[in-house]
């Protein structure tokens, strides 16, 4: 599969029942043998990487401490993924599909399509900067997985930013139905939901930088101060 397919796949991969991208491009790369094993394998490549940031909370370690941490092969590893890069873009497309599974459920509570949005803004700001919510969201520690796609946009935005399509997908679907409904307006939904993205997505690094914990974003702040732009 070539870079720019495997891209295209991302973009087009949804939340919920459908495979996730990223196990897709793994299997693909990997040897026609048993799927079942072979996503076994992956799945133990992920499991260490994740024990590993959990432990150090970055992102910093080997391939060679993950196939340690994982008890399998090197020759394994490079037969699902290219490289260092290529399994914490995984892991990235793990947290973005656990995070959407999670907006997904906590939209679902909600009826009017106004609170529909809110739900989702808040929600999202408090995955993007769990040291703001009132508990810690997901499975693993977020924050160097957040640093990682920072970092990797520079050279690889198309990447980055498919594997983060599920998110801006689901936001533009809520921000439709709200302005249907007559609860905002806005004239381009898609253009909306990219600036509300920009916006809530990369809170926790403004709030790194902002000593005065007062002066900090929130995510009921932030929903506050967008809801003035969305009604005009």
């Amino acid at each position: 599969m070539t870079e720019d397919s495997e891209i295209a796949a991302a973009g087009t991969a949804r939340s919920g029942g459908d495979e996730p991208a990223w196990r897709q491009r793994a299997v693909s790369r990997g040897p026609s043998d048993d799927r079942t094993r072979a996503e076994q394998r992956i799945q133990g490549y992920l499991e260490a990487a994740f024990e590993l940031i959990d432990e150090r909370g970055s992102t910093e370690f080997t391939i060679q401490e993950v196939i340690d941490t994982s008890q399998q092969s090197l020759r394994g590893f490079y037969q699902y993924f290219g490289g260092k890069d290529e399994l914490l873009l995984a892991l990235l497309e793990e947290s973005v599909r656990e995070t959407t599974e999670d907006l997904q459920a906590v939209v679902a509570h909600e009826v009017d399509p106004l609170e529909r949005l809110r739900a989702f803004t808040v929600r999202l700001h408090e995955w993007c900067d769990p040291g703001q919510g009132s508990r810690k969201r997901g499975a693993h520690n977020r924050r160097p997985i957040s640093e990682f796609s920072v970092q990797i946009a520079v050279n690889n935005p198309q990447r980055v930013a498919a594997a983060m399509a599920p998110i801006g997908t689901m936001l533009h679907e809520v921000l439709d139905a709200a302005r249907a409904a007559g609860a905002i307006e806005v004239a381009d939904t898609r253009r909306t939901a990219a600036l509300i993205q920009q916006t809530v997505l990369y809170s926790w690094f403004g709030n790194r930088i902002v000593k005065d914990q007062r002066m900090r974003a929130t995510a009921e702040g932030t929903w506050e101060f967008l809801l003035r732009g969305l009604r005009g």
